[in-house]
């Protein structure tokens, strides 16, 4: 596995933390380069410095909820990265809202998102696409996309994942000729920075109690979903394409 991302470039959106940024240290870790699409500031800066002490890394900077920042980050990755032939989609947020109290900037909030997810990988596709070397796409969606848990109300966030895992479906019969693949994770709780919004002084005794969800008994890490993302980047999976790999502790086979 060592040399097996050698000469690859994998541009991860949502790389400055968590399941993103652990993606990218395995793919520099194994030879290749990777580019972070990150919100402007320390987080996206100091993600970069790191990764850049074990090979080479760049950053784009851009709140993606800004659609101007999209643009900037596009005409970025056409400049000085159109020769990508990896791409994780790893931006996401959570805000566990009931369906009454959600607001409109709520449900903009996920579905900017989204959008600045499908413009960002059609500029990525078409450098792919123009290098004719294939390539591979993989996006973060999300168990809540299947099913649902009174515990973790969480309507706009499930419906703008299961958009990105009908992005998978799609994206992998259009762009198949072309010798690129598509595939997504669906992870249950992953303890990343995506559950910030826990006090502090209460995250470890809320994870704790979410772990009781998964059969397997605890909740999810980083490095479980990086090593299923490596894998669906890798010529590992090369007759894989249009799946949807459940990183879940068990949670879609049933639960506790």
């Amino acid at each position: 596995m060592s040399q097996s991302f050698e000469g690859r470039k994998v541009v991860v959106v949502g790389g400055s933390s968590g399941i993103g940024l652990k993606t990218a240290e395995d793919v520099i870790k194994s030879g290749g380069s990777a580019v972070i699409i990150g919100r402007p500031g320390r987080k996206l800066d100091d993600a970069v410095a790191g990764l850049s002490r074990s090979g080479t890394a760049w950053s784009v900077a851009a709140d993606l909820t800004d659609w101007d920042q999209v643009v900037e980050a596009q005409k970025q990755l056409v400049d000085s990265h159109a020769d990508a032939t990896l791409l994780v989609n790893s931006a996401g947020l959570v805000r566990l809202k009931t369906f009454l109290d959600h607001e409109v900037s709520d449900y903009d909030s996920y579905h900017d998102l989204n959008r600045a997810t499908f413009f960002l990988t059609q500029t990525v596709v078409r450098g792919m696409v123009a290098g004719g070397r294939g390539g591979a796409i993989v996006n973060v969606g999300a168990m809540w996309a299947y099913q649902a848990l009174a515990a973790t109300p969480s309507s706009a966030f499930s419906m703008a994942k299961a958009g990105l895992h009908a992005l998978t479906h799609n994206l992998a019969i259009e762009l198949a000729s072309a010798g690129i693949r598509v595939n997504a994770v669906a992870p249950a709780v992953t303890d990343t920075p995506h559950f910030d919004w826990i006090p502090a002084d209460q995250r470890e005794a809320t994870l704790q109690q979410l772990a009781g969800l998964h059969p397997l008994g605890r909740v999810g890490t980083p490095q479980d979903l990086a090593a299923a993302i490596i894998f669906l980047l890798s010529p590992a999976s090369n007759w894989t394409t249009g799946a949807i790999l459940n990183v879940d502790g068990g949670v879609m086979a049933g639960r506790n």
